[in-house]
């Protein structure tokens, strides 16, 4: 177990992950303080749940819950390089929903509500699954501790 655990947290002392992961932290973070909390123009989690509710996502107030709770906390834990491996997997996850429940049917482009930023985001959480936290985070603490 504790064999485990190390490798989830060992990474290579790359910077290429501190790239992506504050960016990444930080717009889902945002996305997902519009939902739970109705911030930078958001619905907070009774607009988003009647949204969610309407599009067949249900319960409604449960899957905003859900995927507010995704973003927020999973871009806080990619900002600070905590548990990155698995927290990249929840994200990829929330956002192969979001990508299939909602922007598939408008084709690629953002501007018709397409894909395209949800296959972004897919992307870097899929690379930071694999490559782990790289330099400046916090996994790489507790991974010296872990030996």
């Amino acid at each position: 177990m504790k064999a485990l655990i190390a490798k989830t947290l060992k990474s290579a002392p790359s910077l290429a992950p501190l790239a992506l992961r504050i960016p990444i932290g930080m717009i889902l973070i945002a996305h997902g303080s519009q939902k739970l909390f109705g911030w930078f123009g958001g619905y907070g989690l009774e607009g988003t749940g009647q949204w969610m509710a309407s599009i067949g996502l249900t319960p409604g107030y449960l899957m905003a819950l859900m995927a507010g709770s995704s973003e927020f906390f999973g871009g806080l834990f990619l900002l600070l390089g905590l548990l990155t491996r698995p927290t990249a997997l929840v994200l990829s996850f929330t956002m192969i929903i979001a990508i299939f429940s909602v922007h598939i049917g408008n084709g690629l482009f953002l501007a018709n509500n397409g894909y395209e930023f949800g296959l972004a985001l897919l992307a870097a959480t899929v690379s930071l699954a694999v490559s782990g936290a790289g330099k400046f985070a916090v996994d790489n603490l507790f991974a010296s501790r872990i030996k």
